[in-house]
């Protein structure tokens, strides 16, 4: 009995001290990565305007799919950005002729250094940027989503 009462102490011991740590490390990994996301996302929704360059969509994109599910149209008004919300409203001001014009952010992108802005063919004829490609911008939201419908916009892409 003496002998029975020791195994199964033994056996509860193992299990209670491989159940316990694993548990442990399992919700401090789990918080480390919600934690990690969260930064890595670098989602800005601050409201804040920002200068840098601004690009345009090349004719390879033309009707591939964008970050929100839609396909590119280079008729509208659609821009990409990494850090603003998607179904952002945002005034995007060439800052050499002063010309602007509102866009919606549709996609992720773009992703060469410094640029924080690609707008469609249309937009960028009416920025004055499809000649040389490239200028300085200012973009400025006007209209920035709560987090939840972003976070629903963004799982309907997917």
């Amino acid at each position: 009995m003496k002998q029975l009462r020791t195994f199964v102490c033994v056996i509860l011991s193992c299990c209670l001290s491989t159940a316990y740590p694993s548990q442990k490390s399992g919700s401090a990994h789990h918080r480390h990565v919600k934690t990690k996301t969260t930064h890595e996302s670098g989602i800005d929704r601050s409201g804040k305007p920002r200068k840098g360059e601004a690009s345009y969509y090349g004719r390879k994109f033309y009707k591939k799919k964008m970050a929100d599910g839609t396909h590119m149209n280079p008729q509208s008004n659609a821009a990409a950005s990494k850090t603003l919300p998607l179904g952002t409203k945002a005034r995007v001001t060439n800052l050499d002729n002063g010309h602007s014009e509102v866009v919606e952010i549709r996609d992720r992108g773009p992703y060469v250094k410094d640029r924080i802005v690609d707008v469609s063919p249309k937009t960028a004829d009416k920025l004055g940027i499809r000649k040389d490609g490239t200028a300085p911008v200012e973009v400025k939201p006007i209209g920035v989503p709560p987090p939840d419908s972003a976070m629903k916009s963004d799982t309907a892409a997917r």
